[in-house]
């Protein structure tokens, strides 16, 4: 399993990176290869990827929300094992890091050789520069969730 990291900071308030960023069903705006997100409720998502070819559908679960500061996920079915934390941390009034942690197990031939040579990391990182880039064109975000999802939750 290969970990990947990365942080920007956002010309925007917590509240507003952190409601843009639960708003899954935009993600194929600023994420490369992402074709679609669909949400089916409060704590789980459909995802549809395109990547070097190779089409994967898989299910994730938020097993952490706290609003303005946190939301963790994991695969719980498909081609694709991966989980995540992204972590929003006020800088000040109008400025946030948002910071991404992903631990992604490569599942096939494709994948694998897209771990060894840096392709993950790049392409997570130039997602979130498009995501910078993405909310602070917008001048604010398009909607929220606000729920909170803790560990355990059932």
């Amino acid at each position: 399993m290969s970990t990947v990291k990365e942080a920007v900071e956002v010309e925007v308030p917590v509240r507003t990176a952190y409601n843009q960023w639960t708003m899954f069903e935009e993600f194929p705006r600023f994420m490369e290869g992402v074709e679609e997100i669909r949400q089916i409720d409060d704590r789980h998502n459909h995802w549809t990827t395109k990547i070097g070819g190779v089409r994967r559908e898989f299910d994730t679960e938020i097993v952490d929300q706290l609003p303005d500061e946190r939301i963790a996920w994991r695969t719980i079915s498909g081609d694709t094992q991966q989980k995540g934390t992204v972590r929003f941390e006020r800088v000040d009034d109008t400025h946030t890091r948002v910071e991404l942690v992903m631990d992604v197990e490569p599942s096939g031939p494709a994948e694998k050789v897209a771990d060894v040579t840096g392709t993950i990391d790049r392409r997570v990182k130039a997602d979130m520069r498009r995501f910078k880039e993405y909310i602070e064109s917008q001048g604010g975000e398009s909607g929220g969730w606000r729920g909170r999802i803790a560990p355990g939750d059932v």
